[in-house]
């Protein structure tokens, strides 16, 4: 392993950018949940209003804060991992390991990344609406499937190519 880790190629320099803006997209998704909860709970309890809009909004949010955040969990090394088995290989085994991972991973991103578009194309052209009062246009919050799986697949491209390149530092756990 080299002294100094080899500077991230620009492709990977991008990936981990547009990784870092969709974690903080993710986090105002959550934070505007919130506070539309609390909004929400305001309107009903104290002002003793109805609302509308306001759960299928929270829901929506939630449900895109997850995918377009993952991109950032998959940079900052967040997902859940079991490391039992890598700790136990040799450090070649491990990049082997790593290589095998990673790769499958790509591949179920990029199967998930293809239905998902196709999945939003669909609510899109034939004018899918949820079935609400408001009656939101479906490909808005379904948007979210192939832009979160698109980063993800970006972000795990990148860290393919760093363990291909052995930039990848080993983490002290």
């Amino acid at each position: 392993m080299p002294a100094h880790p080899v500077k991230p190629r620009m492709f990977q320099q991008a990936v981990c950018w547009i990784s870092e803006v969709s974690g903080w997209t993710a986090a105002a998704m959550i934070l505007g949940a919130v506070f539309l909860t609390c909004q929400m709970i305001f309107v009903r309890f104290v002002l003793n209003a109805s609302t509308v809009w306001q759960t299928e909004v929270v829901v929506y949010l939630m449900v895109s804060a997850t995918l377009v955040g993952l991109a950032f969990v998959q940079k900052h090394k967040g997902h859940v991992n079991v490391d039992l088995l890598k700790l136990s290989l040799s450090q070649k085994a491990g990049r082997c390991l790593d290589i095998v991972t990673h790769s499958a991973a790509i591949l179920v991103i990029a199967v998930c990344l293809f239905y998902g578009y196709e999945f939003w194309h669909l609510a899109q052209s034939r004018g899918w609406t949820s079935d609400t009062v408001t009656a939101v246009p479906l490909w808005i919050p379904y948007l979210a499937l192939p832009v979160g799986l698109g980063l993800m697949l970006l972000q795990l491209i990148a860290d393919f190519l760093d363990v291909l390149s052995a930039a990848h530092t080993v983490e002290e756990t």
